[in-house]
């Protein structure tokens, strides 16, 4: 047990974005902080991400654009923690990785466009600020235990009076998620919002087997707008989309994976409306109008790549060598459906193994949003991907683990030790 004249002692369990990052403000707290890691160096989601860039915030943040079943006021007061330009100025000022904004996307890179570079400045900022790291090393079982949490390990067991977990959730397990967090925070008594991968791609197989429908586009990619069902006001601005040898990838088709997977898991229709080019339905329907000579195929291949162009008029039953002037109005019709609102057969998604994050998790609710402390388990802090909230791809996710894992590291390193 700790005794008044004694440091802190604050285990942080996963050395993820939220777990470096909470393992560094406590140690900077003050706190005596040991820092568990099943893999050998840690971060290796961040090292991972952007293609191996890592992007590390976003250019801009709309609160709006989070996805939580939780309270949109305890998520923004969350948020509103580290904002965006403290965050940037603490990988800039604070470990020295110089940050690079990608004007056609909105997204904040390293210059250096090495992942490694933030892994490595938050592994050695820990290492300055007296964190004792141990890597390759699981934890096998977390118990409260008299004056804290007794942490246990394969080789020994830790005392500590506060623990962070900063597992992450279920998502890219090759990296070392593998459920730990929520299955320890559902011990101690939280419920669970039903998880569930997000930001993954989608897959369009036949229920009964047999190629996707679309096989044949695969690696045609474009901007496309894409809707789900309930969206309001215009179709959002336009994002990358790939076709795959199984379904549909880039960011526009990640961003909407929530809905559809959640429709499937509560047995509806998993309906998603793709929007091709920026014209809208009352544009392509005016330029399919225009007389003259040329040929449909030539028009829409002037938006959109010559494949998808010519899957369409078949998928709108429309002969590819339809002159334009020949187009009648049940065809036209059709081809502006496909064009404007084409509805895009999904059947499922790629799971964990390729989502981005994992949705739901533990409910904002039942945390201090000022401290992050369990609301169940008192000196247990959670942070992360274990929390009920994830935001779009662009940044977004770094930027929720930065916060949290802050907020997180300093309200354990400030509990008075018991």
């Amino acid at each position: 047990m700790s005794d008044r004249g004694a440091k802190q002692t604050v285990c942080v369990i996963g050395a993820g974005a939220a777990g470096f990052v909470a393992a560094l403000f406590a140690a900077r707290a003050g706190a005596r902080v040991v820092l568990i890691e099943k893999t050998k160096s840690g971060g290796k989601k961040i090292v991972v991400s952007g293609g191996g860039r890592c992007n590390v915030l976003p250019g801009e943040v709309d609160a709006g654009r989070f996805v939580s079943a939780s309270s949109p006021r305890v998520l923004g007061r969350i948020l509103g923690s580290w904002p965006l330009a403290e965050q940037r100025a603490f990988f800039e000022d604070d470990l020295g990785v110089r940050l690079a904004l990608e004007p056609e996307t909105g997204k904040l890179f390293p210059a250096s466009n090495r992942a490694s570079d933030v892994r490595d400045a938050l592994a050695a900022a820990c290492d300055a600020a007296g964190v004792e790291m141990r890597f390759a090393t699981a934890v096998t079982g977390l118990h409260a235990a008299p004056g804290g949490w007794r942490v246990e390990t394969a080789t020994d067991a830790l005392h500590a009076d506060a623990v962070v977990l900063a597992t992450g959730g279920l998502s890219v397990p090759n990296t070392g998620s593998d459920g730990f967090g929520l299955r320890a925070a559902e011990r101690v008594g939280h419920t669970l919002a039903p998880t569930y991968p997000a930001l993954t791609p989608l897959t369009s197989a036949p229920d009964g087997g047999g190629p996707a429908p679309h096989v044949g586009l695969s690696g045609v990619s474009l901007p496309a707008r894409i809707r789900t069902p309930g969206a309001r006001g215009p179709a959002p601005a336009p994002r990358g989309f790939l076709f795959t040898h199984r379904g549909y990838s880039g960011p526009s088709v990640l961003d909407v994976s929530h809905v559809s997977t959640l429709a499937r898991m509560a047995g509806r229709e998993q309906a998603v409306e793709v929007q091709w080019t920026d014209l809208d339905a009352s544009a392509w329907d005016a330029a399919l109008r225009v007389t003259g000579a040329g040929s449909v195929a030539a028009t829409l291949r002037t938006h959109v790549p010559t494949r998808l162009a010519d899957a369409l008029m078949d998928h709108a039953n429309v002969p590819l060598d339809r002159a334009r002037a020949e187009l009648t109005k049940d065809e036209r019709r059709r081809l502006v459906t496909a064009l404007a609102a084409f509805p895009l057969p999904v059947t499922g998604d790629e799971g964990y193994k390729k989502a981005e994050v994992t949705g739901g998790g533990v409910p904002l609710g039942e945390v201090d949003p000022g401290t992050l402390e369990s609301r169940r388990a008192p000196g247990l802090f959670i942070c992360g991907e274990l929390l009920d909230a994830f935001g779009p791809i662009g940044g977004y996710n770094f930027l929720w683990a930065w916060a949290t894992g802050r907020l997180a590291g300093l309200g354990a390193a400030k509990l008075n030790p018991r």
